[in-house]
């Protein structure tokens, strides 16, 4: 009998796959399409673990369950390059970043292959390939051009460690995501995507995608519409008007203080030279606080006196402008009307400076607004309001509106625009040179890519720009416009960028003349499973879905969303359950695992064995043991059915045993699959190996229609998760062709239905037995047998049947 070796079955399949192209897709119409894709990898470090394997082995098992389905599957893997970790990595090692994603994707891509991932690597990309990244930079001009590209003085989230601009969505309680590092703020000219334009669509869309309500809730929430009106203040002694946003028009009675972003473009000028040192400080002692360490209600409030005083537009009252860092300058308009009686945080504000408090409705207590607002507004009715005092809630809000009539209406969001420019070396160029005479001019067409240049250092100056800046011949060229001097823009775009499209480039990805044909894109579009942990439930998905929109509306694709199903996986922990990273020195490479003996087949059999796919889990030494000698029960198993080959066949009871297993795996593994059940699905393998050990003997164990059936089916089933094993004993088997292009098995129901049925018996409706029947017995015999029955007679003895309740196959009642 031949030894299950993993180390000579693995590689040699591996090598076959490559050479027969097994998983190269095309545009075939004559089968259903599915497109099967996990989230862009990010090969920064010198190798993937086991914790990343989990989510290519679900993707890798989804694919070939549809592929056996009959199924035209997209299955496609590239490598998402640019970014900091890379250049960071690169810096460290001094090596240039260049070389350093090149080992890394080498190393990366071996150990996919050698995972036996049916990967279609025809369709390799590499966001730092001058022919990817020419596409995205097109898209930015796209953008530019409908006005969604803009470059603006602001004050944004500086990492002092990685010498960084940050995207609000990268900054997490006051940190850099990346570094650790405490963020500061700078006032610097930046490129944005006006990805505002589309908060309503981005909104509106989540109900219609299959995704997991927490990351649906986490985008809601991120975007966060309010819908209110714009009123205006005056500021005593000034011309400028300072605008508020608000949801609750109708507190505007009980304005008793005005609260500023410290950022707010106003601060300094109408701050009084008497308040204007304690308002510099503020400032100064907010730029190290995030956004989200700001608005955490929990914290203390504080705030400074500007000496500046507004008028309130509906009764002339003259209000103190303050400013606190819990107001934000880039949420509405920066500036908030403050009203203690209704709002929480300005209630907390007004007692701790000592402000005055109004409330305007007749209960004179504090009550929160939303609470009023969506529980008891009609209970409530108007006070301290002038000319409104006793009026119902919802009457007198509509008057003060009535009386507002300069007022602007307007929806407001908490998200704001997306933040491109990085001051670094290592990401796609901005395609945009700057012209004393034109301004900013995009780069023609024609002339993308616009190639990053080898540079000496990659080191940023920490200056607020990039190592670009220091390339005169790259800086330095001609005006497209007015063929004058002029010079490159030396940011560069935010990695997020090329991961917002590279979905569509793998349906077409070696088109030189567009970034993808309109039929291409038609027939793959959109991905129909998208796989990846919940760590890009903001960035990633929102920029993917704001492109795609962007795209259908220049026509061209026919699709709003990109990802049809969205599947987060759980994350894979070390084995005391700490998160697996390099410095905590306590990752588990696939590698030294297949060199141990075990196997590709069994590691992937662990990953999905551990849990349910989509929880945290533990890896487990002992379950690396459990995964092999599963597959190697499947290897004996096999062996000895062939050998057994031209014996006598099995007895009539034994053969329909074998194939009600058969038959029941069948379908419960279809089930479970279906609801991406992988770990039941293997349990019931596992279960289904075991009673076939229990029904074979040397004798009957022989090569007739039950146990080839029972066999093959058994194959089948688990080659999705074991590809190489599978396919080897397919072989072995005498099968011709692939097990992974080969037809799904498919069960016969009246095998599954048993031929006796058990009866419960009641008396007066209180259980006193059961009894078994042939199914299809008719009423009167399955009655009579429940009389007979021993323990029911002794109930029914010297007893009056008054009445007989018969359930077919089911029940019978006896009413005595």
């Amino acid at each position: 009998m031949q030894r299950y070796n993993p180390k000579s079955i693995e590689p040699k399949w591996q090598k076959t796959w490559e050479s027969d192209k097994l998983y190269e897709a095309s545009e075939d119409p004559a089968s259903p399409k599915r497109y099967v894709l996990e989230y862009f990898p990010y090969p920064s470090g010198a190798a993937m673990h086991v914790g990343h394997v989990r989510n290519y082995t679900i993707g890798d098992v989804i694919a070939r369950f549809n592929r056996m389905h009959g199924f035209n599957v997209l299955h496609p893997m590239g490598w998402d390059a640019f970014g900091l970790p890379a250049e960071n990595y690169a810096i460290k090692n001094k090596v240039s970043p260049r070389v350093a994603i090149d080992e890394n994707t080498a190393r990366f891509k071996r150990q996919l292959m050698q995972m036996g991932f049916g990967y279609d690597w025809s369709r390799e990309i590499d966001s730092t390939d001058p022919k990817y990244y020419k596409w995205t930079q097109w898209f930015f001009l796209m953008l530019f051009n409908k006005g969604l590209a803009y470059q603006q003085e602001a004050l944004v989230n500086w990492d002092p460690v990685d010498k960084t601009v940050l995207a609000n969505e990268q900054v997490i309680d006051g940190r850099a995501e990346r570094s650790g590092a405490l963020v500061e703020k700078k006032s610097l000219k930046q490129w944005f995507f006006k990805i505002t334009d589309y908060a309503d669509r981005l909104l509106d869309d989540l109900d219609n995608l299959d995704w997991s309500e927490s990351i649906k809730s986490m985008q809601r929430n991120w975007i966060g519409r309010s819908e209110g009106i714009t009123v205006e203040f005056e500021t005593e002694g000034h011309t400028e008007k300072i605008e508020v946003f608000t949801t609750a028009h109708d507190t505007i009675f009980g304005v008793t203080f005005m609260v500023l972003a410290p950022e707010h473009a106003l601060v300094q000028k109408i701050a009084t030279d008497e308040h204007r040192a304690n308002v510099n400080s503020y400032i100064k002692s907010t730029q190290g606080k995030s956004e989200i360490e700001r608005q955490d209600e929990g914290r203390p409030k504080t705030g400074v006196f500007t000496g500046a005083h507004v008028i309130n537009p509906i009764n002339g009252a003259r209000v103190p402008v303050w400013i606190a860092d819990y107001v934000l300058a880039g949420y509405g308009t920066g500036a908030v009307m403050a009203v203690p009686g209704e709002d929480k945080r300005d209630y907390e504000f007004a007692q701790k400076y000592e402000l005055p408090i109004v409330f305007t409705t007749e209960q004179q207590e504090f009550v929160n607004y939303q609470t009023k607002l969506k529980k008891n507004r009609k209970n409530y009715k108007l006070a301290n309001s002038g000319e409104f005092n006793g009026l119902d809630f919802e009457i007198g809000r509509q008057k003060i509106l009535d009386k507002l009539i300069e007022l602007k209406i307007g929806i407001n969001y908490k998200m704001r625009d997306w933040l491109i420019s990085r001051q670094r070396y290592w990401g796609a160029p901005i395609p945009i040179i700057h012209c004393p005479i034109d301004g900013a001019v995009p780069v023609p067409a024609d002339q993308l890519p616009v190639v990053l240049p080898e540079v000496e250092s990659y080191e940023p100056s920490g200056d607020g720009r990039s190592p670009l800046a220091n390339v005169p011949e790259f800086v330095n060229t001609t005006c497209p416009k007015c063929g004058g001097p002029a010079e490159r823009e030396t940011d560069t775009m935010d990695g997020f960028a090329c991961s917002s499209w590279y979905f569509l480039r793998f349906a077409d990805p070696h088109n030189d003349e567009l970034p993808f044909t309109r039929d291409k894109a038609d027939f793959w579009l959109p991905v129909d499973d998208y796989i990846g942990g919940a760590e890009h439930a903001i960035m990633h998905l929102l920029y993917a879905r704001f492109w795609t929109k962007v795209m259908y509306d220049e026509k061209l694709i026919n699709f709003e969303e990109p990802f049809t199903t969205l599947r987060n996986q759980g994350m894979i922990l070390a084995p005391n359950g700490l998160k697996m990273s390099k410095s905590k020195n306590n990752t588990i490479e696939p590698d030294e695992i297949i060199e141990q003996g075990y196997g590709a087949d069994s590691i992937r059999i662990m990953e999905l064995f551990i849990g349910p796919w989509n929880q945290t889990a533990n890896w487990s030494v002992e379950g690396m043991g459990g995964a092999f000698r599963f597959l190697q029960r499947i290897w004996t198993l096999t062996q000895e059915y062939q050998e057994a080959e031209g014996q006598d066949g099995v007895h009539q009871s034994h053969e329909q045993a074998i194939l009600k297993a058969a038959h029941y795996t069948i379908r419960s593994v279809t089930e479970d699959l279906k609801q991406l059940g992988f770990n039941t699905a293997i349990a019931t393998l596992m279960e289904y190996v075991n009673n076939l050990y229990k029904l074979k003997t040397q004798d009957d164990f022989a090569n007739n229609e039950a146990w080839n059936f029972a066999i093959t089916s058994l194959l089948q089933l688990v080659a999705p998760f074991a590809p190489h094993i599978a396919e080897e004993l397919w072989a072995q088997t005498g099968h011709t062709g692939s097990i992974h292009t080969s037809e799904w098995p498919v069960y016969d129901e009246a095998l599954l239905i048993e031929e006796t049925l058990t009866v419960v018996i009641q008396v007066n409706g209180k259980l006193r037995g059961e009894i078994s029947v042939t199914r299809g017995a008719d009423e009167a015999s399955v009655v009579a047998a429940a009389k007979a029955d021993q323990k029911v007679a002794r109930y029914l003895e010297s007893q009056t049947i008054r009445k007989t309740v018969y359930v077919d196959g089911k029940l019978v009642n006896f009413v005595i």
